[in-house]
């Protein structure tokens, strides 16, 4: 009996043994978000959570590195001949189901954005450019632009491709946000593979078996939206997970003491920003102003902006994490002038002054909404700039609210200001001022989340001609003008610039990246 049992057990063992060892070399990652994306459908949000998420599941036609430099990706090579671009697309990728790419899907991918309806940021943004895209043969793409897109690379870099086969559908849009946000045609080309999502629980994916790029260090990934920053540090201190978005800044020196743990701090492109309603009707949450909106006087804006001291923000909310901003880019990134690349200290006196003389003498009250965990304590900061305006008279109600429902209400000018964040992934002045200050007009893929009723006819022109200019030095003269003028109109109050922050288990790395895009497929074992 005693060598029966023996014969059976050491098979057994041997097996056992095995698949230890098998379980050991494939190794999965969990990361705890700080923010979940609002859908997966990668055209329905140009939000960072969303496009990070598309980025690890989808490929755009040209990718951008850490540095925010374009690199290629799908399209291994172009050139450029006045407006018209032709891409070489690279031979033998398949999209996770095993279908062959080809330049039809790119076609369908770039025609499905200003289908896409509800968009709370439209894709729009990064295709107002193109003329015209046609597919020359399965691995030759024609764009043909409107006039010179100096920009083109960079934007064609935030927009994933689809697979035509997968979200085509009856609906305008093909495949709808309902039916991708479920996984239906959720096909790409991507390092990882969609396999469910629970929505406020956990988003896993699988690595692509028919990736053709170098194969990423993780067999499964799974995201665990985790808001409350707090609960983040819990989760990897207790092993539960792996990395960690946006530690809380009070925790850093700690987290970084801490030899089990691995802290990556990399600076962004990522501005902290306020806008104010500049609507002539009175907007929601104001009162006391005798019927007028006290925010389409500059002298008002001017005297909000004055109140605020950045630099305690930055030193007593941000615990040095961030830097003071003036303008929507530091200097000296492109567009960026040296006009405006120190913040100006506050001035209460100066702010009182400037409300008097603008009628309100007394101030007035308003509202302030803002994310509860979508940036870097953005509650906390929200709540400092309301008590810095209460000192010049101005009483703000804060209301503070998920990222899903903030952004919603947002949209639908619910509130008379608003604090959020934007991230200039191509790295130069063009994207914000276009993005947040250009006058609202998402069918020419312009101020696409411009929610402030803010309009300036000759910033408009100076970023549009911008946009056509190939000469470096008389594009970055023209946005300079541009995002002087705004700051200059105090159309909108930037606060600050992000660090970004990960903290992550000991074994694991990862460098980080300027768009503040936490990538699967860029995280790595520690050598």
């Amino acid at each position: 009996m005693k060598s029966i049992r023996k014969a059976i057990l050491l098979p057994a063992l041997i097996v056992g043994a095995l698949s230890a060892a098998g379980l050991a070399q494939a190794r999965d990652l969990t990361i705890a978000l700080a923010t979940e994306p609002s859908s997966m459908d990668p055209q329905f949000h140009s939000l960072t959570p969303n496009i990070q998420m598309s980025e690890t599941i989808f490929d755009p036609l040209v990718r951008t590195d850490a540095n925010a430099k374009p690199v290629p990706c799908l399209a291994e090579s172009w050139t450029v001949n006045g407006n018209v671009w032709l891409f070489k697309l690279r031979p033998n990728v398949k999209f996770s189901d095993g279908s062959p790419f080809t330049a039809d899907d790119v076609v369908f991918t770039y025609a499905r954005v200003p289908k896409v309806p509800n968009s709370p940021s439209s894709f729009t943004l990064y295709l107002k450019s193109i003329d015209k895209v046609e597919a020359i043969d399965p691995l030759t793409l024609k764009i043909t632009t409107k006039g010179p897109s100096p920009v083109l690379l960079a934007n064609l870099s935030i927009v994933p491709i689809m697979s035509k086969k997968a979200a085509s559908g009856p609906a305008p849009e093909g495949k709808t946000t309902v039916e991708l946000n479920r996984g239906d045609g959720l096909i790409g080309t991507g390092p990882y593979k969609f396999v469910s999502w629970r929505r406020g629980a956990e988003i896993v994916l699988e690595r692509n078996p028919n990736y053709w790029g170098e194969k990423p260090a993780w067999d499964k990934i799974t995201y665990r939206p985790i808001t409350n920053p707090a609960a983040r540090v819990a989760a990897l201190l207790a092993g539960g997970v792996d990395m960690i978005e946006n530690p809380p800044t009070d925790d850093l020196a700690r987290l970084e003491k801490d030899t089990k743990l691995h802290v990556q701090k990399t600076p962004s492109v990522r501005v902290i920003y306020v806008a104010l309603n500049q609507s002539k009707e009175v907007p929601p949450g104001m009162s006391g102003t005798d019927g007028k909106n006290p925010l389409t006087d500059k002298r008002v804006r001017e005297a909000l902006s004055l109140a605020i001291d950045r630099g305690a923000i930055v030193s007593r909310i941000m615990d040095g994490v961030a830097q003071p901003a003036a303008n929507l880019l530091p200097y000296p990134a492109f567009g960026a002038s040296k006009k405006f690349s120190t913040a100006a200290a506050a001035d209460v006196a100066k702010a009182k002054e400037l409300l008097a003389a603008a009628g309100y003498p007394k101030g007035f009250t308003l509202s302030l909404g803002a994310p509860a965990g979508r940036y870097i304590n953005d509650q906390r900061i929200a709540q400092t700039v309301a008590a810095m305006w209460a000192s010049i008279g101005v009483k703000t109600d804060v209301e503070t609210m998920a990222p899903p429902v903030f952004f919603k209400k947002r949209d639908s000018y619910s509130f008379s200001t608003y604090l959020a964040g934007w991230a200039a992934a191509t790295g130069e002045m063009a994207n914000p001022l276009t993005a947040l200050v250009v006058s609202h007009d998402p069918t020419l893929g312009m101020g696409t989340t411009n929610w402030s009723h803010y309009s300036n006819p000759e910033l408009d022109r100076l970023v549009m001609e911008a946009s056509k200019t190939q000469d470096d030095a008389k594009r970055s003269d023209m946005l300079q003008r541009a995002a002087n003028m705004a700051m200059e109109d105090y159309a909108i109050l930037p606060l600050q610039f992000e660090l970004s922050v990960w903290a992550m288990k000991q074994d694991v790395r990862y460098a980080g990246r300027s768009d503040q895009y936490t990538l699967a497929q860029d995280i790595t074992l520690a050598k």
